[in-house]
This record gives C-alpha cells, sequence and structure tokens, in this order.
C-alpha cells in the first residue's frame, strides 16, 4: 500500500517513497545495537505515513518510532533515536549527511552573523585545518536521544523563529575549546583545543548551557550564576532591578539578596513617612525578572534571600503559597530564608526568636554574616532593649511554618549563613559571603548597589562547569581533567563580555569558578556502594578530597603563570586555611576516611604563590547538561530507571547508565527510607567543597502511618544537615505517588542551574 505513497521532497518535487532507503537509513543506525529491532522501528512508522509526506515529516516520524520504544527491557533504543535525530539534524544543517570542512563551516557562519569574526581573526586556516583533521565526528553517534534533543532545542546554534538548525555537536565543541584558549600562546594553544575537546566531547567533563549555546557566538556572557545584592535606598534597588533585566536578557540565573530593605512600618526621613515594606519591591523584582527570555533558551528565574529574624519574615516566608491574594503573594519567584547557629539554638532550647528590622539594629545584619559571636551579642542586646521595634515568635512556631511552606511549595530554601562564611574560602571580616544563587550552590560575596554604573557595589558571577564521575577510570584522571578545566573557565572570564561594571570588578578581582559533578549515581551504582547506609562514605571522602586538591593544584599552576587573583589577600588561602581545616568535626563521627593527598605541601605552594581563583568547587544540579552526558542529575539518585523528562520538544525519555548489568546497584530516590544518608554524603563532600551545594530533601508521605511527613521528621533533617555543615538546602521534593518514571519532569529552576542560569 505505502508503495502507492508520494514523498514532497525539499524542493517540491514529488516522488513515490522509497522503502528500501528508509530501511537502509535505519539498519546503518541499529549498527551494534542490542535487542532492537529495525522492522518494529519501520512498522510504527510506516502506519503514520500520508501521500505527499514531507522528508523531514518521514525523518520526524522515524525518530519518533524509535523514541517511544525506549524502555527498561531496551534501553538502546535511545541510540537508535540519537542516531536517527544526528542523520536528520545534519541533513537540515548542511544538505548532506557529511559535515563540510571546519574552515568552510566556521566561514559560512561568520557571514551569516552566527559565529564571531574573531574565529577567523585568530585562528589561520592552517590551524582550522588541523583541527577538523583531529576532530571526530563518529562522536556523534554516542549520543542518547534526550542529549540529541536537548543538544537541538537548547546548544545548536539556530534560528529560534524558523527552527533552522546551523551546525553539528562536533563543531559545537571544537569551537568551544578554540574560543576559550584563542589567547593562549600560538605554540601551545591546539594542543589545549584538542585536549579540551576531547575532554568535553566524550563527556568527561560536562559544560554549562551558557557556556555550550553561547560560546563561539557574538553574544559573550557565559557566567551561569549571577548575585545580586540590594541595598536598603530606593537608589539600590532601581538599581538592583536594572541589574536583573540585563542579566536576564544574558541567560544567566539570578540571586537577590533583599535582607537589607526595612520592614513594614519602619520610619523614613526621621518619621516623615513610614516604609511599604518587603513585599511591594519583591515583586517590582519580580517583574524584572520575567520581563526577558533568556535569550530564547530559557524563561528567566531568581531566588530572594533574607534573614529567618526579619520582622516580616512571617509574612515573607509565605509568598508562594496558594492562599492568600495577589497583594501579599508574590509566587513566581523562589526564596531562600538565611539561619544560623543562634537560630538553631533557640529552636532546640525551646527560646523564641525575635524579629527586627535591619533598619533598627546598627550593626547586627552585618554580624549575622561577618561574626557568629558578636552577632549574638548585639542580639541579645537588641531583644532586651525596650526602645527598640521588635515582634516576638517561639522558635518552633517560626521554623514549623518555615518548614510547612518548604513542604508545601518545594521552593523554599536554606541557608546557612554561619557555615557559608566560617568554612569558606573568603575571609568574612573583609568579603562576608551574604547570599546564594538561584540554585543555592554558590556562595560568594557580593556588595550592594548604588546605581547601575556604581563600581563600589559587587555583583559575584560564577563560572560553572562539572566532572563526569561515571567516565574517569581512577581519581588520578581527576589531574588532567582539573588542569583543563581551571584553564578554559578562568580564560573565559576575560572572553567575555560585562554588562555591569560591579560584575566586571569583581570577576577579575576575585576570578571566581565552580566545578561540580554529574553521574554520581551511576559512580556510586558502579562501585557497588549506596547511598542509605553508609557504604558510599569513603569512596565520597576520597573523590572529592581528590577534585579538590587536583582543583587547587591547577589554579597554583595557573597563578604562578599568570599571576593570583587580584584579591586573593582576602581569601582564606592567602592565610595557609584550607577547606580541611575549617570543616565541621561532626562529619569524622559519620566518615574516618584518612586524607590521602599532600595538603601541607599544596599548602605551602598556595601561600607562595597564591591562586589564580578564589574559589574552584560548587556542585549544582546540572539538570540539561547531564542529559548531555546521558548521566544522573548532579548528586541526587535518580527516580527511576528510566526518567521520562518534560521539555519543549516533548518528552524525553532517558535511561540510567549501564541499566542492563547494573540494575540492581541503583538505589532509586523512593527506595531510600530517609534523608540521613545522603545528607551524611552531602556533609562529606561539604568538608572539600569551598562554595556550596545543591542538595535535595525528599520525603515519602506513605512511610508514615498517618499518610503526612510529621513536622519533627522535617525539623530533624534540617538540624541534621545543619550539624554536618551542610551551607543550603534546595529543593523539597514530596512523592506524589504517581508512577516514578512518569514524574522525573525538569523543574524550570533545575534548568536554569546548569549548572540550567546556574546553567550547567
Amino acid at each position: 500500500m505505502n508503495q502507492q505513497l508520494t514523498v514532497t521532497k525539499r524542493d517540491g518535487r514529488k516522488e513515490n517513497i522509497d522503502l528500501e532507503k528508509i530501511h537502509r537509513v535505519i539498519a546503518w543506525a541499529a549498527e551494534d545495537l542490542d535487542n532492537v529491532s529495525v522492522s518494529q522501528v519501520e512498522l510504527r512508522a510506516h502506519i503514520q505515513f500520508y501521500d505527499g509526506i514531507t522528508t523531514s515529516d518521514i525523518h520526524e516520524t522515524i525518530i519518533k518510532s524509535a523514541a517511544d520504544l525506549i524502555s527498561e527491557e531496551t534501553p538502546d533504543y535511545q541510540y537508535l533515536a540519537a542516531r536517527l535525530s544526528v542523520f536528520h539534524l545534519r541533513k537540515k544543517a548542511y544538505g548532506q549527511y557529511e559535515p563540510p570542512t571546519l574552515f568552510d563551516h566556521v566561514s559560512r557562519l561568520v557571514d551569516l552573523g552566527k559565529y564571531d569574526k574573531h574565529i577567523l581573526e585568530d585562528y589561520s586556516k592552517a590551524e582550522l585545518d588541523e583541527l577538523d583533521a583531529y576532530l571526530d565526528h563518529k562522536r556523534d553517534l554516542d549520543f542518547s536521544y534526550a542529549a540529541v534533543k536537548q543538544l537541538e532545542g537548547k546548544y545548536f546554534v539556530q534560528n529560534r523563529v524558523s527552527g533552522e538548525i546551523y551546525e553539528s555537536a562536533q563543531f559545537l565543541y571544537i569551537l568551544v575549546s578554540a574560543c576559550l584558549f584563542a589567547n593562549y600562546p600560538k605554540e601551545t594553544r591546539l594542543d589545549y583545543i584538542k585536549r579540551f575537546y576531547d575532554a568535553t566531547s566524550t563527556f568527561k567533563i560536562s559544560l554549562p548551557t551558557p557556556i555550550m549555546s553561547g560560546v563561539r557566538t557574538p553574544t559573550r556572557q557565559f557566567s551561569s550564576c549571577v548575585l545580586i545584592e540590594c541595598g536598603d535606598s530606593l537608589d539600590s534597588i532601581n538599581a538592583t532591578a536594572s541589574s536583573i533585566v540585563r542579566y536576564v536578557s544574558q541567560r544567566a540565573g539570578i540571586g537577590i539578596n533583599a535582607g537589607r530593605i526595612r520592614a513594614l512600618g519602619s520610619e523614613i526621613r526621621g518619621g516623615e513617612a513610614f516604609h511599604t515594606g518587603c513585599i511591594p519591591f519583591y515583586k517590582y523584582f519580580q517583574t524584572a525578572v520575567k520581563c526577558c527570555s533568556q535569550g530564547g533558551v530559557r524563561g528567566g528565574a531568581a531566588t530572594v534571600f533574607y534573614p529567618i529574624w526579619h520582622r516580616e519574615a512571617p509574612s515573607l516566608i509565605v509568598l508562594k503559597n496558594n492562599r492568600g491574594v495577589e497583594e501579599n503573594r508574590v509566587r513566581h519567584m523562589d526564596y531562600g530564608v538565611q539561619l544560623n547557629r543562634l537560630m538553631y539554638q533557640r529552636l532546640v532550647e525551646g527560646g523564641n526568636i525575635t524579629l527586627f528590622s535591619p533598619s533598627d539594629v546598627p550593626r547586627l545584619y552585618d554580624a549575622f554574616f561577618e561574626d557568629q559571636e558578636e552577632f549574638e551579642r548585639l542580639y541579645v542586646s537588641y531583644e532586651n532593649d525596650p526602645s527598640i521595634k521588635k515582634e516576638t515568635m517561639k522558635a518552633v512556631e517560626m521554623f514549623s511554618l518555615l518548614m510547612q511552606e518548604r513542604a508545601s511549595t518545594g521552593r523554599i530554601y536554606i541557608q546557612n549563613v554561619d557555615h557559608c562564611n566560617t568554612h569558606s574560602p573568603f575571609d568574612s571580616r573583609v568579603a562576608p559571603v551574604r547570599q546564594s544563587n538561584l540554585c543555592l550552590e554558590i556562595a560568594l560575596p557580593t556588595k550592594p548597589l548604588v546605581n547601575v554604573e556604581d563600581e563600589s557595589g559587587e555583583i559575584a558571577l560564577c563560572t560553572l562547569s562539572a566532572f563526569n564521575l561515571g567516565a574517569i577510570t581512577s581519581l588520578d584522571d581527576l589531574q588532567e581533567l582539573s588542569n583543563l578545566v581551571v584553564r578554559a573557565l578562568d580564560a573565559l572570564l576575560d572572553y567575555q563580555d560585562y554588562p555591569l561594571p560591579a560584575a566586571y570588578k569583581s570577576t577579575m578581582n576575585r576570578r571566581t569558578l565552580g566545578v561540580g559533578v554529574i553521574n554520581y549515581a551511576y559512580y556510586l551504582a558502579k562501585n557497588g556502594v549506596k547511598y542509605s547506609d553508609g557504604s558510599a562514605n569513603g569512596l565520597t571522602h576520597r573523590t572529592f578530597e581528590a577534585i579538590q586538591y587536583y582543583l587547587l593544584k591547577a589554579s597554583v599552576a595557573l597563578a604562578k603563570e599568570q599571576g593570583k587573583c587580584p584579591l586573593f589577600h582576602e581569601t582564606n588561602y592567602s592565610k595557609g586555611l584550607l577547606p580541611i581545616d575549617t570543616y565541621k568535626s561532626a562529619v569524622d563521627q559519620i566518615c574516618d576516611e584518612p586524607l590521602h593527598y599532600d595538603w601541607d605541601e599544596l599548602r605551602k605552594e598556595i601561600m607562595e604563590h597564591g591562586l589564580r581563583n578564589s574559589t574552584l568547587t560548587a556542585l549544582m544540579p546540572s539538570e540539561t547538561s547531564s542529559q548531555i552526558s546521558n548521566a544522573t542529575n548532579g548528586i541526587e539518585p535518580p527516580r527511576g530507571y528510566v526518567s521520562v523528562k518534560a521539555s519543549k520538544d516533548g518528552i524525553l525519555k532517558q535511561v540510567v547508565p549501564e541499566f542492563t548489568s547494573l540494575k540492581e546497584n541503583y538505589e532509586l530516590l523512593w527506595d531510600i527510607g530517609n534523608n540521613d544518608g545522603y545528607l551524611h554524603l552531602v556533609g562529606i563532600m561539604q568538608k572539600f567543597v569551598d562554595q556550596a551545594i545543591s542538595a535535595n530533601t525528599n520525603y515519602d508521605p506513605s512511610r508514615f502511618e498517618t499518610g503526612k511527613v510529621p513536622m519533627t521528621r522535617l525539623i530533624q533533617d534540617l538540624l541534621t544537615a545543619y550539624k554536618y555543615g551542610v551551607k543550603t538546602l534546595y529543593y523539597h521534593n514530596t512523592r506524589d505517588g504517581a508512577k516514578d518514571d512518569q514524574k522525573d519532569a525538569v523543574q524550570p529552576a533545575d534548568e536554569d542551574c546548569e549548572g540550567g542560569g546556574c546553567k550547567i
């Protein structure tokens, strides 16, 4: 029957459908794959053909027919569908399957205005020809289907209106490498480009969304995370909103510290007027966040931070919930509530929390971050001062409200500001950490802006990447990968543009990087250890020790060559303090693994030569970028062996790595009885990670007699995280009883934190 059907060619001609040609393409895509049936894909596709169907629609139908067959029993259909997609995309980009030469490709896209013209100015034809001979287009066939769809949707240079695609993956990888190392000496740069290309195109190093989608194009802003601090003045509030717009439009995820804004009813100009409070200004920030899409790649998103002792905290904590009216809710941002030791003490001892407007209690807000003893002294003295306007709540009531809202919305986050400053790369007396970012893995100093051209303010940027733990054969591999990633990301800081002086100055002075990990769940499965029972503790300690050690070594080596970062003297590293000197000692109760590297020698090197980068590690969610590497997300356990992720391109199925051989070794999220083992592992990671960790808490109500998660359990988990030095808590996930493999949908903020604005 199908022999009578015609196909409409790209040039408009019609001819009979050539089923043999279709068969050859599917058979080619099925080579070396297990448990895939060419005839089954053909059958599913053929019944959807119609007379006059376009060539493009035939390709799309075949691809979807293969993708629909992805399952636990037949995981290799994800590669069959991927190869068919690669074939289709190359035909769309080049008019044929074989790509052009690199030089011809770059020349064409520079002429079209899609690639940055500096590529042809910085590199000779001979150099581009050498890189063309080196790159391996066959690596396109190693992607899974979810990866190809993410590349097509987010990363490939394209016309987002017409949908026209201009490139394929290996050109993307080689050109990202070429752009980042363009300013290296000519005698060494091709070697670095090739090594970095190999590391990224074989998924050992995972790059974030802004780098993958932006480097090689004329748009030059690639930092994943932007942290903006707001002061308590109209000028600063306006400057904050303006800065948000600038950076949202440049694809960044935003962290906003609004903790200084005075409370409702506070005096203005000595009582001439009273303050409208935080909520109107939060609404202002929300409008700024939502007024731009991020280059068509994602929508804007932000997390707003404030201290739990702010006088408006009870009203701010409920801003996301579905009760209330529009006037007293600001639902389209997420919130980070800031805690410290004294707040936890009041909870444990059954005491009260006293709420103040920061404007009424001089030095208290700054001491909250800079000096815990001084904060406690001031806090108690203001509590006892009858002239200070204040409100009082039982600590258990305040914490219960916080945890109730965290549970019901999933998006009220926690920042332990004392841990962010006592276990920090920065000297809190001169460079305190007063906020985190969109996804709670960044911990960097900021200063409020006075206006958008202000250089005295400090907007913190962090540039992200991640090691794929599933792709390393031994911890020794991390030495070369660390060297490459530090050099590439550090070069990016000089390569990119800065819309605002406060961001440029901060970045040049501190040169902060955040390298995380993906595929941790696979790494545990491959090594036969689990999240829940402590068996992964030693491996995790060894792994994250190696990561931090080798990254620091790489940054020292770069400092010897190119100089230490100008504000190195504001770091604790400059005093000889390393992460292993300041972590919470409670970690030793759950992990007795010794240190395996020569930290004393490294300490001497750092004090002698300095570091090129103030920070080096941050563990981000890595939602989109982990899909590119066919890896499990960040440090999270998978919800199912097959994840079904919602994207703008439809439903994408992704099977956990080595599912067939390692199925019994994987520990699925909802099979883990409680958060203890996971939080212990996060505490062990935090011992070495110099910024913070996007760590989630997860709850299955069906495990409890009442069918509800008790408040005591929520608060206990919060205390456990604090005990082991965890700096931040990101999502609160609740199982809703739906089938797990249908529930692993991408959440918008995750997409922003790739290291998805925190975009990876």
